[in-house]
């Protein structure tokens, strides 16, 4: 592939337009499945909960999370304008029933008030993150007493192998992750690593290795 294809790639990774973009957006749920889910899972959601996601994607993973617990509310963040639109869309019937929120941001600044969540997670995002720190503590901010968060990224290793990621990726292995978390106030409770078998862009199996970093505030 040329320099230009990896870097339209790597673009729309980071932050999807257009039609490309909604393709990308069902790519990425797909893909991420089995990533959201075990991050999902690590948030040990119960009754009436609220949880904040960022960079939701197109949100195909709703009904999942909704079958966790009893009357949880969803916010949904997003910086691209086109997966904001999808994921409105796929779950209209979470919105209609103010279930689930969704909202566009800046990707640094979270407005919304202190203590507001129970449980924070995101998936694929950190290597996008302009200000990795600055995040953190927005995340901090909103999350409440002994609220959980967690991080859920695949390894560098990984990662590294993909052509696009030269372009506008800041690749992280678990010991990077836990160096920028130490930075923060969050207490690190619980990593786990898995591989998991997927589909690369030319249609093989690999093996990826991922993992979900589980933090407490």
């Amino acid at each position: 592939m040329k320099q230009e294809e990896l870097q339209a790639i790597a673009s729309q990774l980071k932050n999807p337009t257009g039609e490309k973009g909604i393709e990308m957006g069902n790519m990425m749920n797909e893909t991420n499945i089995n990533m959201t889910r075990h991050s999902i899972q690590n948030l040990n959601i119960s009754r009436e909960n609220r949880i904040l996601e960022l960079g939701h994607g197109n949100a195909g993973h709703l009904e999942f999370l909704f079958e966790q617990a009893e009357k949880l509310k969803y916010y949904g963040l997003e910086m691209s304008e086109v997966m904001f639109q999808e994921a409105r869309q796929i779950n209209r019937n979470f919105v209609s029933q103010k279930q689930a929120f969704f909202s566009l941001y800046d990707g640094n600044n979270i407005s919304l008030e202190d203590e507001f969540f129970d449980k924070i997670f995101t998936v694929n995002t950190v290597y996008f993150w302009q200000e990795p720190e600055k995040l953190l503590l927005e995340i901090y901010r909103v999350l409440k007493t002994n609220g959980n968060f967690c991080l859920t990224f695949a390894e560098e290793d990984f990662m590294k192998k993909l052509p696009f990621t030269q372009f506008e990726f800041e690749l992280y292995s678990t010991e990077k992750a836990q160096e920028l978390i130490k930075k923060t106030p969050f207490k690190m409770v619980y990593t786990e690593t898995q591989t998991e078998k997927v589909k690369s862009k030319t249609g093989e199996l690999v093996d990826r290795a991922f993992t979900t970093i589980v933090l407490e505030k």
